[in-house]
């Protein structure tokens, strides 16, 4: 205290002066200059030193724009709404983010990398489908594709332009009429009634659903028509391969293969995601988005009509507070009493997942039909194989017979005396090599006989 009272009484009035005083100081910011003012003073001043440095400055300036303007990684996105209008935007992966609140990591899935993998991944307020060219992300109220003049992507958008507004508006409240959205609910007994419990058999699927149900037809129409483009040509391909075994067709065969096999895996992974969601009616509760963004609106609305009535005095009113709190808890609680009720997407799921097991198992059949005309082909190879194992038999056997012929032969044409060689023994010469000669053959026979009794030569 006595420090404080040394102080001068006008020191606080002094202070402000001199803050007053150095703010007067102050340069005032430049006002910005329209354009038009901009083009009047640079003819004006068109002889002067400012006006030969002003046009550098501009350029500059326009230069600094034009490359604000641009942006860095920015992709072709198409836009689609309710009433199926569209319009194409050029967005980075931070305006993508920002507009559909989902991580960065869901862009990467719908990027170059995973360009043929399939993923349906439901986010807070978005569904992001990524099924072999369809890489959109899916909200309540709008739907973002990505690479939409794409010749894979064209069907896909002609059939949102042409089903979007035919289908039946599933309308959402919007945060300002939540008044009135309160109102059109009633408490009987303890009891919320909805308005929309009457026409809920007549209700259409949501806006999610009805993009969802177009990207799965899309896609098993174009894996539909696959399948049958490799059915058109793998038949005759197969058939011909079984006629005539040569490198040709055994080549084509096995690039045929090969397209099966990619085609197969294709349509495993679209199966495998729809399977794994059917499995888990958490992950599909979780896509129903129109419903929880119905969900969030409703709690708003029981909590700003909680806050309202809680503002009332105390005493005889204590009661009706009390029981008012009760009801609004009631309230909320019975909003997400259908929350595991996955009914409508189940359905929608499963006949996809029908169609595109029919899918596969036509596409199993094309490779049990190539495995089959393989063992065929193998079958007329071993075939071959043996018709040559018994043709080696018999000149195997042949070989050893003349080759006793020709040891006799040898023997006697060696340069040794001989009576034999005398000319009283020149009638024995014939006959001799005659005898060796039949003996050799029925060698022969013998050996082939011996052969077919042990079924090493066919019959």
């Amino acid at each position: 205290m006595g420090k404080r009272s040394g102080k001068k009484p006008f020191s606080f009035l002094s202070r402000r002066i001199r803050s007053a005083k150095r703010l007067e100081l102050q340069p005032l910011p430049p006002s910005p200059i329209p354009p038009s003012a901009a083009a009047n003073v640079l003819q004006n001043n068109a002889g002067s030193p400012a006006a030969e440095a002003a046009p550098p400055a501009a350029a500059a300036a326009a230069h600094g724009a034009k490359g604000a303007k641009k942006k860095t990684g920015a992709r072709l996105w198409m836009r689609f709404d309710r009433e199926g209008q569209s319009e194409i935007l050029e967005c980075d992966k931070n305006a993508i983010i920002k507009r559909a609140a989902i991580p960065a990591r869901d862009l990467r899935i719908l990027g170059p990398v995973f360009s043929h993998s399939s993923n349906i991944l439901a986010r807070e307020k978005a569904m992001v489908v990524n099924l072999e060219f369809i890489k959109a992300i899916v909200t309540a109220e709008e739907v973002l594709l990505l690479d939409p003049l794409s010749q894979e992507v064209l069907p896909f958008v002609d059939q949102l332009r042409r089903q979007l507004p035919l289908k039946s508006p599933f309308r959402i409240q919007e945060p300002d009429h939540t008044d009135k959205q309160t109102k059109e609910m009633c408490s009987i007994d303890g009891q919320w009634l909805h308005v929309n419990e009457a026409s809920e058999g007549e209700r259409e699927l949501p806006f999610e659903f009805q993009v969802l149900e177009i990207a799965l037809e899309v896609v098993c129409s174009y894996l539909d028509s696959n399948v049958a483009d490799l059915e058109r040509v793998a038949y005759p391909v197969l058939d011909e391969l079984a006629m005539n075994v040569s490198t040709k067709n055994l080549e084509r065969v096995r690039s045929l293969k090969s397209n099966l096999t990619r085609l197969l895996a294709r349509v495993q992974k679209v199966r495998d995601e729809i399977e794994h969601l059917l499995d888990d009616n958490e992950d599909m509760a979780h896509l129903y988005l129109t419903r929880k963004q119905i969900q969030n609106q409703q709690c708003e609305a029981l909590m700003a009509s909680a806050a309202s009535n809680s503002i009332v005095p105390a005493g005889p009113h204590l009661a009706r507070l009390s029981s008012n709190i009760h009801g609004n808890a009631s309230m909320a609680a019975s909003i997400y009493s259908d929350d595991n009720n996955v009914e409508d997407l189940e359905m929608l799921l499963e006949a996809y997942f029908m169609q595109l097991d029919g899918t596969r198992n036509k596409i199993l059949s094309v490779r049990e039909y190539i495995d089959d005309t393989e063992d065929y082909v193998n079958i007329q190879l071993d075939n071959q194989r043996n018709e040559l194992i018994q043709l080696q038999l018999i000149l195997t056997t042949a070989s050893f017979a003349i080759a006793i012929n020709t040891l006799i032969v040898g023997i006697f044409a060696m340069n040794i005396p001989c009576q034999l060689y005398d000319a009283k023994y020149q009638p024995i010469f014939f006959p001799f090599v005659g005898g060796t000669s039949t003996g050799c053959f029925l060698m022969f026979l013998l050996m082939l006989g011996y052969a077919r009794w042990k079924k090493l030569l066919g019959p």
